[in-house]
Formats: structure tokens, sequence, C-alpha cells
């Protein structure tokens, strides 16, 4: 059930939102309601995906209630994290282990054949930030309270965040749950909210997918074995970024609009990725919620920047290593993180070497490298980026790109000039758009609009569904 499909948008979303509002003043029931529509979500998938959820839900849950009632047990959010880790080793690397060590030994290996769980990245990063919040908790002396089964599946669960993130903290989200509904400022929320879903929804539909369309002809002709011309290649690499981009900034936007419609604020995502200036600044703004993840459960623990700049170069690497190697099952991630972990780690000496660049030129260095690395992210496949990059200077032919639909360098264009001006799309609807009547009939001539387009066949997956 994507976002994007009539279902979800005119069936199962205002279904939701009506029987919880219909529950709005018995809290017990109403955020029941919003557990069992969230499970259903994620059932409609694959529901012999749901028993993974669940377990690995409740598993955390009781080690968080055992380490609440034995506060001398220090070891048992960290054995959490332990088992976390492994649910994710188990799913989602054993393959990639077990291949890579065939690959060493020299000897055959069948793939297993483990089907992903769908947002197992997600949830999981989720368990392991309730665990080690509450052991921080303890150090620092707090009182440790673990929160019911049911709010704690719903902070895991509730449907918005689930499958892509953002990736919520508990304390960011769970006392929201008791709020009522109902209360000052529900128009506002609801306007607001139903404006955000709109604007993902045209950034997924409009953009991301038209971009889609002229990236992955160009890049399935590499992996299949053909090559790009100059043209061709700049074209490819430009396109994926925007899609990339849009596709899934589209579906924070959604994520957060959905929320605010149930009435909850959960974290923003995305601030202007592409107008950053450096490698580092990509990385404050871009996928935020990953980043103060790997920020505060893996480049804080392996020392930050204490020790002198070196080690704080070196610790700002092998999180970067971690973080792409989350992404994916494939030495191309590892290589991919280990890019921008040294970009990054770059970035730093640069700057406590007290050396500057003009902005402009950080932007354009910013840029080409962000496009560089994402090359090796969409193929997965070194013989295939190796190709590309050849072709983005020549070695290919310096051919141009073939025109295909007008319609798509329009909404490249397009969505080039709304990636490098403006205010994020949070912003401007959150905080800065004023009640003003001609614009919600234009929402609602635009959602009408993109209906009949996504029922005339124009749906896709969200690429960060992989992960």
């Amino acid at each position: 059930m994507l976002f994007n499909s009539e279902v979800f948008i005119l069936l199962f979303l205002p279904l939701s939102l009506g029987v919880y509002y219909a529950l709005s003043e018995r809290v017990e029931l109403r955020l029941w309601a919003l557990v069992i529509a969230s499970l259903i979500f994620y059932s409609y998938w694959d529901i012999r995906f749901l028993p993974v959820l669940l377990s690995s839900t409740l598993g955390n849950w009781l080690i968080a209630k055992a380490f609440a009632r034995f506060r001398q047990f220090d070891w048992l959010p960290l054995a959490g994290v332990l088992f976390n880790v492994g649910v994710i080793a188990l799913f989602k690397y054993a393959d990639f282990l077990t291949s890579s060590l065939a690959a060493i030994g020299g000897w055959n290996h069948d793939p297993i054949g483990i089907i992903l769980p769908l947002g197992i990245s997600f949830f999981t990063f989720q368990h392991i930030s309730y665990l080690m919040d509450l052991r921080r908790a303890a150090a620092m002396g707090d009182e440790v309270t673990v929160h019911g089964l049911r709010d704690y599946i719903l902070f895991v669960a509730f449907f918005p965040h689930l499958i892509s993130g953002p990736i919520v903290r508990h304390n960011e989200i769970i006392g929201q749950f008791h709020l009522n509904p109902m209360r000052t400022g529900l128009s506002e929320r609801m306007s607001r909210g139903g404006v955000m879903f709109l604007v993902g929804l045209s950034k997924k539909v409009l953009i991301a997918d038209s971009a889609a369309r002229m990236a992955s002809p160009l890049f399935k002709r590499v992996l299949d074995g053909g090559v790009l011309t100059l043209g061709e290649a700049w074209l490819a690499t430009h396109a994926y970024m925007l899609q990339l981009y849009f596709d899934f900034s589209g579906y924070t936007d959604m994520a957060i609009g959905m929320a605010l419609m149930f009435g909850f604020i959960i974290p923003f995502n995305f601030d202007r990725p592409h107008m950053a200036t450096s490698i580092q600044d990509f990385w404050r703004r871009w996928h935020m919620t990953l980043s103060r993840f790997l920020r505060d459960y893996v480049y804080i623990p392996l020392g930050g920047n204490r020790g002198g700049v070196w080690r704080q170069a070196r610790n700002m690497f092998l999180t970067m290593l971690v973080g792409g190697l989350w992404h994916g099952a494939n030495w191309t991630y590892v290589v991919w993180g280990a890019m921008h972990g040294a970009g990054v780690a770059a970035n730093i000496l640069w700057r406590r070497g007290g050396l500057s660049m003009p902005p402009l030129l950080g932007w354009v260095c910013m840029t080409l490298f962000i496009g560089a690395t994402w090359i090796l992210f969409r193929t997965e496949s070194f013989s295939a980026t190796w190709s590309i990059y050849g072709s983005l200077i020549g070695q290919n032919g310096f051919g141009g790109a073939a025109m295909g639909h007008t319609g798509n360098y329009l909404v490249l264009i397009a969505g080039t000039l709304a990636a490098l001006s403006g205010p994020s799309s949070q912003t401007a609807i959150l905080e800065r758009l004023r009640p003003w009547r001609p614009a919600g009939f234009l929402a609602g001539a635009v959602a009408v609009f993109l209906i009949l387009l996504i029922g005339g066949g124009l749906q896709s997956e969200f690429i960060y569904f992989q992960f």
C-alpha cells in the first residue's frame, strides 16, 4: 500500500483518520485503533513480515522492562542492541556475509534467499535508540520509566514513519499520544498536514517519477553492458540526483503531513541539502534523523571530537562507513560510505587547519562529489559505476542525450530550480503558510489532478523502501 496509491489516499487514510477522530474522547480505544491501522498497513505488503515486527518490538520492550526493574544490570540495554544488530544481520546481511566469505575462500555459494522485511532498518534503529536512551538516563541517575506496551508498539509501528522514517525518538512522539486530537488548533493541523501531504505527493508523482523515466533507461543500458555518451552520462547523473531527493523528501513530507493530521509533530528530515556548500553541510541537511542517529549512537560512543583532530576525522570516517553499510548489503554501499567518510573527514581537517573556500566553489565541489557517489549508490556495480565515470569525461563519446519527452525535461528544470531555491517544504508549509481561501481551492484541484494521474498508472516504489 504505497502512499501514492489510490487505495491508500481514497480508502486507508480517510478511514484511519475517521475512526481515530470518532474515538477522540476514548484514549484507550483511539490508540489501539491507530495500532491496529498501523499493523494492517504493514501486513498489506506481506503478512509474513508482521511476526518479525511484533516479535522484535515485544523483545525490545521486555528488555527495557527488565532493565527498569534491575538497573544494576547495565549490560541489559547493550544486550538488546546486540539482539537488534543480530536481527538486521540475519535478515539483511546473511547472504552478503556468506557470499563474501565464499568469494574469499573460493568455494561455491548458493544464496540463502532470506526475504528482507520491509522497513527493518528503520524500526530496528528506533529500538536501539530507545534502549540506549534508557541506559544513558540510568547512568545520569535519572528515573528509568518504560512506556506501556501499546504506546511502545505505536511508537515503533506508527504507519507514516514505519517504512522509511523519519527515525523518531520515543521522547519526540510518545508524549503526544495522549493529547486530545480535538484540542485547539485542529483545523490548522489538518489543513497544514493535508497540504504537506499534497506537496510530498507532488514531489513524488510529478518530479521524482519524471526524473526516473529519464535516469532508469540510461542506467539500465549500462547495467546491461552498454555505454553512455558524455551527454547521456551527465543527464543520468543529474536526473537520478533529483529522483532520489524528491522521492525521499516527498515520502518524508507525506509522513510529516499525515502525522500532523493525526495531531502529532515528528522531526524534519531534509533542509535543502542541495544548497549545502560542503559534504559535512550536506549531511546536516540530508536524512537528518539518520545523521542524528549516527552522531549520537555511533560517532559519540567512538569518541566524537575528543582526542584531537585526527581522531575526530577517524571517528567520522568510521561512522559514515557504518552509514554506508546500513544502506545495503553490498560492497558498493561500503565503498559509498567510505567515500562519504573520507569526504567529511577531509572537511574536518580542512576546517581545523584554518583553511576556507568560497561558498560557490564549495557548492560546486559538493555537488560533483554527491553526484559521483550517487552513481555507485544507484548501480550497485563497480564495473557499471566505472563505465559511467568514464562516460562523464567523454571516454565513450561526446554525443549529447536524446531529447525524449519534452515534458520530462521541463520537470527536470523545475525540479532543479526547486532544489536550489526557496525554503524547505516543511518551513514553508508548517511555519510560513497563512490561511487563504483560494489556496484551499488550488490544493483541492491539485489533489484531484494527482489522483487522476495515479489512477492512470503512474505509480512506482519509493527508493528507500529497499533499505
